[in-house]
């Protein structure tokens, strides 16, 4: 490890627990709109599965779910959008560990950030956990204008960082997005193992493999 100087996270499974973030989010939705059912469990379930681990187009979501769903009174899709950009971000759950695995990172190496997403979203969320001053490089895919797996926005942030890839560890849980995509500029890669499973079509081969972040605290 002595030739590394950068580690850099992805946010959603990564630094941000997505899973219990949306879910949460999904309850709120749920008592806004569905108090006037007696059991919600099956609208629940049917976001959850709809939503596609947040790669599901939000746009495209919420139009099947205006479809879908037994609404008191359908909504408009601005509407739901409104609600989702508020009461998500307000939902946004730390990943258990990651706090301390930030922490221990900066003590040693540089610190970066690449997500795909909206920025006003990403942003959102990381605002929201307090995280903005704890890269030194954040990379959101609307603003950078390319996103994951495209090697360009790799190596947007090695340009920034004025490092080479092989001084880079890139961690994150996506094996196409993030560990695939990052060793295509020279990065070294961590998968942390937590909704998507490994395609065995990928070549790259991550340095470590882990399912809880925690881990990291003896591996950087």
């Amino acid at each position: 490890m002595n030739h590394i100087k950068a580690i850099i996270f992805d946010l959603d499974n990564t630094i941000l627990d997505r899973t219990s973030t949306f879910g949460s989010f999904t309850h709120s939705f749920i008592n806004h709109y569905f108090k006037h059912l007696e059991s919600t469990q099956k609208v629940y379930d049917r976001i959850i599965e709809l939503d596609q681990d947040g790669y599901k187009d939000k746009d495209e979501l919420f139009a099947e779910l205006i479809e879908e769903l037994p609404w008191m009174a359908k909504p408009q899709r601005t509407e739901l959008l409104d609600f989702y950009r508020k009461e998500y971000v307000n939902s946004a759950v730390l990943m258990k560990g990651a706090k301390e695995v930030i922490a221990h990172s900066r003590k040693k190496y540089k610190t970066g950030l690449i997500t795909n997403g909206k920025t006003s979203i990403q942003y959102g969320k990381i605002d929201k956990l307090g995280l903005r001053n704890d890269f030194d490089l954040i990379l959101v895919s609307e603003e950078a204008g390319i996103k994951k797996p495209d090697p360009g926005i790799f190596e947007m942030a090695l340009n920034k960082l004025r490092l080479k890839p092989e001084e880079c560890i890139y961690v994150g849980d996506h094996p196409a997005n993030d560990i695939e995509g990052a060793a295509k500029t020279g990065m070294e890669t961590i998968w942390i193992q937590v909704n998507q499973p490994w395609n065995p079509e990928i070549t790259a081969r991550p340095r470590h493999s882990i399912k809880h972040m925690s881990e990291l605290l003896e591996l950087l």
